[in-house]
């Protein structure tokens, strides 16, 4: 994976409150909220693409799929509404951060969430 896609990923998960940094179980990057994950990258899966995997609201992930599936896949792990985001095709950093901040939505305890509307 380009550092460049992992560090700017990054910078869109840690901005958000209490978010860290670990790894998954495969010793790649992922970011959770508390214990709940947030988004993970892949080198694995699918195998030789570079991508990264967020929970999302549920049919989004088919509709995402559907409408651009060179940009959107659905990821073998993590949940039933997981999406899988490629790496390795011109991202549109302003949909990703959108999408982490819909995961962060649906996984961030509420006063978590509503920080995010705070000044």
């Amino acid at each position: 994976m380009t550092e460049d896609g992992v560090t700017r990923l990054r910078e869109l998960c840690l901005a958000l409150p209490e978010v860290a940094e670990g790894t998954n179980h495969h010793g790649e990057p992922a970011w959770r909220v508390r214990r709940r994950t947030l988004a993970q990258i892949s080198e694995r899966h699918p195998a030789g693409r570079q991508s990264f995997w967020a929970p999302a609201p549920a049919g989004a992930k088919e509709a995402m799929v559907a409408a651009e599936p060179d940009r959107f896949f659905s990821p073998p792990y993590g949940g039933r509404h997981w999406v899988g985001v490629y790496l390795d095709v011109p991202v549109d950093w302003d949909e990703v951060r959108e999408l982490v901040v819909d995961a962060y939505r649906l996984i961030a305890p509420g006063e978590l969430v509503a920080r995010l509307t705070e000044p």
